[in-house]
């Protein structure tokens, strides 16, 4: 024995047509929903789009900031660079400067004095460097031209007192020799012993037994 379905088949077909319909409907719900939810309707993609080319056109006014800020900061390097540059050569200058007006003053202690015909000393300079020491330096110049060398000898006096009481030394081992064609500066330092004060320097030149220049400088 069998048994069969109480309803047509034209209207099981139908039946089964509006369950598939009725089914497609939801699932379409479904998806078009889930679109909603995660976002991916036209409107978050016109969005999410947009969105990305501000990210894009932060980044590229975030490339050019960092680009002028490094430029900035080369130049600034450099400036500063420059400017040291500057400041050594200004320092370069001065010290030339100086050295120039030393050597102008020198030279124009190499012109002959009013009436001088032979070897003479024409600059005679003291000062204390220190509690115990004298630093000195002579020039001596002969200013006839062509004339023959000199050939004689330096002798330093220094004159003071010593605890109180007169005092006078010369230069360790005595007077130097002294050669000059033209002229010859001559200079040194020397040693005191405590408590002496240095009043006056005496330079004199000798020829043989003969002095043929003095001079005196006094200490302040």
């Amino acid at each position: 024995m069998s048994v069969r379905s109480a309803l047509p088949w034209p209207l099981r077909w139908l039946l089964g047509a509006v369950m598939l319909g009725f089914s497609a409907a939801v699932a379409l719900w479904a998806f078009e929903f889930g679109k909603g939810i995660a976002g991916l309707d036209t409107n978050a993609k016109q969005e999410l789009q947009t969105l990305r080319a501000e990210v894009q056109a932060l980044r590229s006014d975030r490339d050019k900031a960092q680009s002028i800020a490094n430029t900035s900061g080369s130049l600034l390097t450099a400036e500063k660079a420059a400017q040291e540059k500057m400041a050594a050569q200004i320092r370069q200058l001065e010290a030339d400067n100086l050295l120039l007006r030393d050597d102008l003053g020198f030279f124009e202690k190499l012109l002959p004095a009013s009436g001088a015909d032979g070897v003479s000393i024409r600059s005679l300079q003291a000062e204390m460097v220190s509690g115990s020491q004298l630093k000195w330096q002579v020039l001596v110049i002969q200013p006839v031209k062509g004339a023959a060398e000199f050939k004689g000898k330096l002798e330093m006096t220094v004159n003071g007192t010593l605890s109180g009481k007169a005092w006078t030394t010369t230069l360790p081992g005595g007077a130097q020799v002294l050669q000059l064609k033209q002229y010859r500066r001559v200079e040194g330092v020397l040693d005191l012993p405590p408590q002496a004060v240095v009043q006056t320097v005496t330079a004199k030149v000798l020829e043989g037994t003969a002095t043929r220049s003095v001079q005196t400088f006094k200490l302040k």
